[in-house]
């Protein structure tokens, strides 16, 4: 189960002001349903970087890196159009 924002609130409040570990926040809070990896893991970054920030969703690097050109913008020719016209008469 995802860890909500105001989870890793809770557990970030436990651990500082109370001193609770892994094990006694899965003892002290049973409903949550929480696993022992998935709290070691933030309490390991609270470590290193003294804060437990989650990245924002599409705050990293973007996938895809193209122009609206299409590739031809890249070869610096300009492309050529291929025009078709259907005539009904």
């Amino acid at each position: 189960m995802k860890i909500s924002q105001e989870d890793v609130i809770l557990i970030k409040n436990l651990y500082l002001s109370k001193q609770y570990g892994a094990r006694r926040l899965l003892s002290k809070l049973p409903d949550k349903c929480w696993k022992l990896e998935s709290i070691d893991s933030l309490l390991n970054r609270s470590h290193k970087t003294c804060s437990i920030i989650v990245p924002q969703p599409g705050s990293g690097r973007p996938r895809l890196s193209r122009s609206s050109e299409g590739p031809c913008a890249q070869s610096g020719g300009q492309a050529k159009k291929a025009s078709i016209s259907f005539d009904f008469a």
